[in-house]
């Protein structure tokens, strides 16, 4: 397994898995919701009251996570200064994150989506941020990891 895949299956992971838990948040409801949602986009409505529905939330929720971390991870092999610069383009990738998922994801997507609020931008659009943000610490911590290792070797 390659250092850039576990770095973003690792980000991935985390960062998808607190964006539940912030989608929970920003719209104090629990997860059952969120996770319906999710699947939403993909089979569109009305969905069954089933386990299986949340469990393939959550999974889709982690594939998009991994892979929208893969993308940072892949640019970050391409431009070092990202990593070098990890607050910066934590924030930045976040905000494009945010524009991407909102304007042009949900839109494609079959889930049922409401209109864009000022409040709901400035929640979600932290969200992201922080999404970003955990994308890159994770990838400057991996790289920082298998740096050391190899000078120690």
């Amino acid at each position: 397994m390659t250092s850039a895949f576990k770095t973003s299956v690792c980000a991935g992971f985390i960062a998808g898995t607190i964006d539940i838990g912030a989608a929970c948040t920003i719209n104090h409801v629990g997860p059952v919701p969120i996770l319906r949602f999710i699947t939403s986009g993909l089979l569109g409505t009305p969905l069954p009251q089933e386990p299986w529905v949340y469990c393939l939330g959550m999974v889709l929720q982690w594939l998009m996570s991994i892979i929208i971390a893969a993308i940072f991870v892949f640019a970050a092999t391409r431009i070092p200064a990202l990593l070098r610069n990890w607050i910066a383009s934590g924030i930045a990738y976040g905000i494009v994150v945010y524009f991407v998922m909102t304007f042009v994801v949900v839109p494609l997507s079959r889930a049922k989506h409401g209109h864009v609020t000022m409040t709901s931008f400035a929640e979600n659009l932290a969200a992201m941020i922080v999404f970003g943000l955990i994308v890159s610490f994770t990838a400057q911590r991996m790289r920082a990891k298998a740096s050391s290792a190899k000078a120690a070797a």
